[in-house]
């Protein structure tokens, strides 16, 4: 039925701290490669902050002191993580599955636009704009694009972690302490599920990114308990 061995899927169901959550999958990246680990995909909510990824501009930090900052090892620019916001961290063994980071991050897109499907929302993808974007331009008006899930990857001897993060129901106005991603051009905001207009709850869309995870990675998924529960931030 699927080409790749089965991949672990953990949901935790209260925010996880950062700090703890880049540590564990510091250690399952060397697990996987040195000791052959099961795959995991994990989902979880962090408290609100922002993070920097390697081509981060410091003037793109708007207001430092509004929540907490982290140097995040993965690439792309600035971008925000808090509730109502699912992050996916993806482990996976890419070595495995082509040794192709062009097809790889290729995939991760088209994992949320399948997700985004699931309620009948258009994602896109743009050159030069990382992420998937939605079109909200109304006709006869000018353009407006807003970004619904960023990307952003790192690799540690062909093992991915980090991963993507999908606005389901943030505060966005806490988008405005950073210039998302690098983006500031006129036209181009940021939007969620439920700005959509969608009443779409985490669980509803965890269901949609588990469906279009089997269908995109071509793997099957089991369930297992989320990691960290003892150090989960409320």
């Amino acid at each position: 039925m699927t080409d790749y061995p089965a991949v672990e899927w953990a949901v935790s169901p209260s925010r996880v701290d950062y700090e703890a959550a880049v540590a564990f999958m510091e250690r399952r990246v060397r697990a996987i490669r040195d000791t052959g680990a099961p795959e995991l995909v994990w989902l979880l909510e962090h408290p609100p902050l922002y993070t920097a990824g390697t081509s981060a501009k410091p003037e793109d930090l708007k207001d430092a002191t509004r929540f907490p900052v982290y140097e995040a090892g993965r690439g792309g620019q600035y971008t925000y993580h808090g509730p109502g916001q699912r992050v996916a961290y993806v482990m996976l063994d890419v070595s495995k599955r082509g040794k192709d980071v062009r097809d790889f991050v290729a995939k991760l897109e088209a994992w949320v636009i399948a997700a985004l499907d699931a309620f009948n929302v258009t994602g896109e993808i743009r050159d030069g704009r990382v992420g998937v974007w939605v079109d909200r331009t109304q006709p006869g008006g000018p353009m407006r694009e807003d970004k619904i899930a960023a990307i952003g990857l790192r690799l540690k001897r062909w093992v991915s972690f980090h991963g993507i993060s999908l606005n389901v129901e943030p505060d966005l106005s806490h988008f405005g302490g950073i210039t998302p991603c690098g983006i500031s051009q006129d036209g181009l905001g940021v939007t969620s599920l439920v700005d959509l207009g969608l009443p779409v709850t985490m669980d509803d869309a965890d269901e949609a990114l588990k469906q279009a995870f089997r269908e995109i990675f071509l793997s099957d998924l089991v369930d297992v308990p989320a990691p960290l529960s003892e150090v989960q931030a409320s």
